[in-house]
């Protein structure tokens, strides 16, 4: 898979330079954070500063392969459209997992003023969020796949790489040691070595489905409106679910619920999945009425 081996290669890279400048940041003293955060943030803003270069060198800086050939008006409708059907899909899933007790009620929720401060960054977290991984992942990287390779390998792939990727992150620095060559390399090559951890598979595969429902989201519209949506409203509500509740790890079907947030797992898959089936084959049955 030719673009799929190109955007990890460019991830690499700029992990890479982020794991070299990393420690003579650090060294500065000007930054009072986590050797491992500075690491990812450092990763992150490569990955902005390269994005453009690397969608003209691959001829992807066009509205259609960004996933933006779409009216604004009705662009701009598709998006809140999503976000109230993301809101409540991943409601649905979070007071199924209430009624089966695997989360239960916060005995000490935070304040109205706090919550309200919470779900507002949310919102505007959830917006940004589904704004930049939609047109990486649902436009320019399931361009890039389709027109080499065809739809499926596009939605597989783009999904693969985005479930991948959520848990590549650099490993925090046992006690004692130290910020040198060594440490560095720790944290860099635990990006890759947490992957194969087997408490990430549930919410790994979560997240593979959701991958694959947005693709067929994108590949059925033919834009990413609905897609930005989904995602942004997902957030919001993963976010005030954990501020509101608590996991039971004790509760009997506690397994359905994932590691990564105490949400995205097991149960999520199969919801996920179901919806994504449900709607490729709705929205052929249209299609074929057409």
């Amino acid at each position: 898979m030719r673009a799929t081996s190109l955007f990890f290669l460019y991830l690499f890279i700029c992990l890479a330079l982020a794991a070299l400048l990393t420690g003579p940041l650090m060294q500065t003293g000007w930054i009072d954070y986590e050797a491992q955060r500075v690491m990812g943030r450092l990763a992150q803003v490569f990955i902005l500063l390269g994005l453009w270069p690397l969608l003209l060198a691959l001829r992807l800086n066009t509205r259609t392969a960004l996933g933006f050939a779409y009216p604004a008006t009705q662009f701009r409708r598709t998006v809140w459209q999503g976000w109230v059907i993301g809101v409540a899909i991943l409601l649905a899933l979070a007071l199924t997992l209430l009624a089966l007790g695997i989360r239960v009620p916060d005995p000490t929720p935070p304040g109205w003023a706090a919550l309200a401060s919470r779900a507002l960054q949310a919102l505007i977290g959830g917006m940004l969020i589904g704004l930049l991984e939609e047109a990486f992942f649902r436009g320019a990287l399931y361009s890039a796949i389709r027109r080499d390779n065809g739809v499926r390998s596009a939605v597989l792939w783009s999904a693969g790489l985005y479930a991948v990727l959520h848990f590549m992150k650099p490993g925090e620095l046992p006690p004692g040691m130290a910020l040198d060559a060594a440490g560095l390399w720790y944290m860099f090559s635990h990006v890759f070595i947490d992957l194969f951890q087997w408490q990430h598979l549930d919410s790994m595969v979560a997240l593979f489905m959701v991958g694959v429902f947005l693709a067929l989201v994108r590949e059925r519209s033919g834009h990413i409106g609905w897609c930005i949506g989904l995602h942004a409203g997902w957030v919001p509500v993963i976010q005030v679910t954990r501020q509101l509740t608590d996991g039971d790890p004790n509760a009997p079907l506690a397994f359905l619920a994932g590691h990564y947030d105490g949400t995205i797992g097991w149960l999520a898959a199969a919801w996920i999945g179901l919806l994504a089936a449900l709607y490729w084959w709705w929205t052929g049955r249209r299609t074929s009425a057409r």
